[in-house]
């Protein structure tokens, strides 16, 4: 059962990290194009068989939509306006014959295709974790392994460091910078300093975990036997010590990486992270913060649906990584 729940996170986060990297081939639109005549428009319905004769065959279409309503955002199909769905024309992955619309996951207030925006927003929202797990533990291997293998006054002030690090909250940390940092930086230099931040303060945790490691490694005996040999400490942490924490650091990694996607996610729904136009699925599931405008477009919400399954895709994911490097632990 956990083995099969292993392969489903992997198959759900590799569709997810693919799309992110395809994005421009797989998003029938760009990210921030507006189609002025479909705000809030519904999932465009896909008709996939038509009469040809006495018979149906398969010949995937759409209609044409209009806005029947504009107070309510009701729109009705025009069934005599049909237009043929294509794959693989254009560079696109799907796309419909010219003067035809799809929206695979309806249009947000401004008639921006939400698939599209999230397809695009994936590789923010995605990547963020990854890089800002790798800049942690780079930097926590690093100091940990130091720490434990010297200890002394240099164990002492590097634990120090960790805790006060340690009991600075991050998330309170981010809002309160996002006030001194100027509003019409780029989403790019935002990403930049939301990942040095998170980074900044996360490494202290696993830097911990790494030193109490390394002061279990240091005693034993193809340790003592490189310093007899004459390696230096640095070749010792490096070619002993190290590769002894990998299958921890593997497993941390693997757990640490849903905090960063949601800290992100939580500071651009409230406007303190990725700005708009750029799309990231925190910041587009600020929309959903309306109850009146989500309880009529429900599909408003997809942006954290997306962020439940990539979070418990990865929390599935070091959970078995962990049975496998701890067996003792699974009864």
């Amino acid at each position: 059962m956990r083995k099969g729940i292993f392969f489903l996170s992997i198959f759900t986060l590799s569709i997810l990290y693919i799309s992110a990297i395809f994005a421009p081939f797989i998003a029938p639109y760009k990210p921030s194009h507006q189609f002025r005549d479909f705000p809030l428009a519904p999932p465009t319905k896909i008709h996939f068989f038509e009469r040809c004769g006495k018979l149906f065959c398969l010949r995937p279409h759409v209609f044409k939509y209009y806005l029947e309503d504009p107070l309510t955002k009701t729109y009705r199909e025009d069934r005599e306006k049909k237009f043929y769905i294509r794959f693989f024309k254009n560079k696109k992955l799907i796309s419909v014959e010219e003067g035809g619309f799809i929206f695979l996951l309806g249009c947000d207030d401004l008639g921006r295709d939400i698939f599209s925006r999230l397809i695009y927003g994936g590789r923010i929202s995605l990547s963020i974790g990854l890089v800002g797990v790798f800049i942690s533990f780079v930097i926590g291997l690093f100091v940990g392994s130091i720490s434990g293998y010297f200890g002394g006054f240099i164990d002492t002030a590097i634990m120090r460091l960790t805790e006060i690090l340690m009991s600075i909250p991050t998330f309170f940390l981010l809002i309160s910078l996002s006030v001194v940092i100027p509003a019409n930086i780029s989403s790019g230099m935002t990403f930049l300093l939301i990942i040095s931040i998170m980074s900044f303060i996360g490494w202290a945790s696993f830097a911990r975990v790494i030193r109490g490691i390394v002061l279990s490694l240091r005693e034993a005996d193809y340790v003592l036997a490189g310093k007899s040999l004459g390696g230096s400490a640095f070749w010792i942490i490096r070619k002993h010590i190290i590769p002894q924490t990998m299958s921890y650091t593997i497993v941390a990694c693997t757990l640490s990486i849903p905090s960063y996607i949601l800290g992100e996610s939580a500071l651009s729904m409230l406007g303190l992270g990725i700005k708009e136009p750029d799309p990231s699925w925190g910041n587009m599931l600020s929309r959903a913060l309306n109850i009146t405008l989500l309880s009529q477009h429900p599909y408003l919400i997809t942006p954290g649906f997306l962020i439940f399954i990539t979070v418990i895709s990865f929390n599935f994911l070091g959970d078995y990584l962990r049975d496998i490097n701890e067996p003792k632990g699974k009864g």
